[in-house]
């Protein structure tokens, strides 16, 4: 089958899947990648997420984390809803999490896409990941046509705009390869001027990882720092801000993942009850979901960070 064929294969059976973008891009050493990465290590911008320290030549080469490594197909999955929390001052959760954990839902849809490319073509070799490995997602996702990088860090498409996760599928045959888009932020600050906690740099592009309110209140797991106080704009877990306030999130449109509804109970649930949240009602409340990541104590911790100086 030519390279072409199989590739437009794999794109129409990746948008079955519910993928809503997908491209691909020539695997290889990433060099100004690479030099990118090392200054943002080097500038201690990682704060006390050390596993970014780790396998350096795995991130930045998908040929050594897969050896026989041709080819990088980036995939999207959109995640955006426009449900919210009714009670406006109780602590807020990222969109993201709302509903079952991404890596499971996506995980079975890339096992899916793959199986699909094995039928195609029969002898191939291949890896799957969402955010599971040490790959530089967003870097494949720029470099296979999937959008821009935006000043707040995250990937940018013009028709999508920026509430999808990625994954890739890495494999051993050549494909037909996808070209980079151009930046579209302009002169926009939008971002930057929004972000409570200043994580953005100035200048933009780069996030001091340190400062973002989804590392304090996912990645940290000592106290969050004093400094952050009344700046966290509500949030126990993770944080929407940068995004929220982006232009071209404006042609994002609702999923269609039915596992990614929230529970009822998440939207109703007003700020004194958050702040008696019970272990009990932690577990059956997030079973499966992405917020088990930061535990019941740090939760707990989040919230309280916030302040409990609301009544019933």
């Amino acid at each position: 089958m030519p390279n072409s064929v199989l590739t437009k294969a794999i794109k129409d059976q990746a948008k079955t899947l519910g993928f809503i973008l997908c491209g691909v891009s020539r695997a290889g050493f990433m060099e100004d990648e690479a030099r990118k990465l090392e200054a943002w290590l080097t500038s201690d911008y990682q704060g006390k997420m050390a596993y970014m320290e780790n396998h350096f030549d795995l991130r930045v080469d998908p040929t050594k984390l897969h050896p026989g490594c041709k080819s990088v197909i980036s995939l999207a999955y959109n995640y955006y809803t426009e449900k919210k929390q009714e009670d406006s001052s109780a602590p807020k959760i990222s969109r993201y999490a709302y509903g079952r954990d991404y890596h499971k839902v996506i995980r079975k849809k890339l096992k899916s896409l793959f199986s699909f490319i094995q039928t195609k073509v029969g002898n191939v070799d291949g890896r799957v990941f969402v955010d599971s490995a040490p790959i530089l997602e967003r870097d494949w996702a720029r470099r296979s046509g999937l959008g821009w990088v935006g000043k707040h860090s995250l990937l940018l498409n013009p028709k999508k705009g920026s509430y999808f996760f990625l994954a890739e599928i890495l494999l051993d045959i050549e494909l037909t390869y996808d070209d980079p888009i151009r930046d579209h932020c302009g002169t926009c600050t939008k971002c930057i001027d929004a972000c409570p906690t200043d994580a953005i740099l100035p200048s933009g592009y780069i996030v001091d990882a340190s400062r973002c309110i989804s590392y304090l209140t996912i990645e940290l797991k000592e106290q969050i720092p004093d400094e952050f106080k009344g700046k966290m704009e509500n949030y126990m877990f993770g944080c929407d801000i940068c995004q929220a306030v982006c232009p071209w999130n404006r042609f994002s449109v609702p999923h269609m993942e039915e596992q990614f509804e929230p529970k009822p109970q998440l939207l109703t649930m007003k700020k004194y009850e958050w702040q008696d949240i019970t272990q009990e009602l932690f577990d059956n409340l997030f079973e499966g979901s992405a917020v088990k990541r930061a535990k019941f104590k740090g939760l707990q911790r989040n919230i309280s960070f916030l302040g409990d100086n609301v009544t019933p």
